[in-house]
């Protein structure tokens, strides 16, 4: 079977050997493990890592906290993001709220976080909180981007309410929510990450990197990163293949 690639693909590839490169050319100037170790090293602790008898536990246990943080925020976000779109009043309501959180420091939430809930807890705190306002935003505007005319004439038919919602709404949402869910996603995971650091449950990636700081073990740190990338890489292509099946569907 004959495998062909893109030129975009070719071009990505050829950012990743770049990115490679300089990192082995950092490492070469600095040489010391301490600062930063050579990428083939850190592949060899990442394959370490694998190999580990709680690798699963820490790994599973973090992405159970990020799809917990994640599902919580899509439905309230959902609804939330529903009505504001639907409603001018409401959304000038809700507006303040989500200001309010986007602005409001990560680290703050999760310093209060900690006062609150226990360790395990707080992560998924966070991360709900921090992907509720990309959801709720993009659903909003999505709402709003329905052609008024055509929910006027389903008024107009006397169309009951739920179906112009389930036939009209959320149809012309979809991209939408697509679009705030791969944000949600991509800016959730840091903030699990970051709370598991700050909160240091027994399992999870977080943890994990804080002890491998704490005993200086930089490729330690550097492949639990790696590993936490790749998550969050895995579940952004994971969004983009069911963008991809639901805009084949409606075709």
């Amino acid at each position: 079977m004959k495998i062909s690639f893109t030129k975009k693909q070719y071009i990505g590839v050829g950012s990743v050997l770049t990115m490679l490169a300089i990192w082995k050319i950092l490492a070469l100037y600095f040489d010391s493990a301490f600062v930063l170790p050579h990428p083939e090293d850190t592949l060899v602790t990442v394959l370490g890592l694998f190999t580990d008898a709680g690798f699963l536990a820490v790994v599973g246990t973090t992405v159970l906290r990020g799809i917990i943080g994640f599902v919580i925020s899509g439905i309230l976000g959902l609804g939330v993001g529903i009505l504001a779109g639907i409603s001018p009043g409401f959304n000038a309501f809700i507006t303040p709220w989500l200001v309010t959180i986007r602005s409001v420091p990560v680290i703050s939430l999760i310093l209060l976080a900690l006062i609150w809930f226990s360790p395990d807890a707080v992560p998924v705190f966070i991360a709900m909180l921090t992907m509720f306002p990309f959801i709720c935003t993009n659903v909003s505007d999505g709402i709003r981007s329905v052609d008024p005319d055509l929910t006027e004439m389903a008024r107009l038919y006397r169309v009951p309410g739920g179906r112009i919602v389930r036939e009209v709404y959320i149809p012309a949402i979809v991209p939408f929510i697509i679009s705030g869910a791969s944000s949600a996603m991509g800016i959730g995971w840091r903030a699990i990450i970051i709370g598991e650091v700050l909160s240091q449950p027994h399992y999870g990636i977080g943890t994990r990197m804080q002890e491998a700081q704490t005993f200086l073990n930089v490729d330690t740190l550097i492949a639990w990163t790696l590993i936490a990338v790749l998550i969050s890489y895995g579940f952004e292509k994971l969004i983009r293949l069911g963008e991809r099946k639901i805009v084949t569907w409606k075709v």
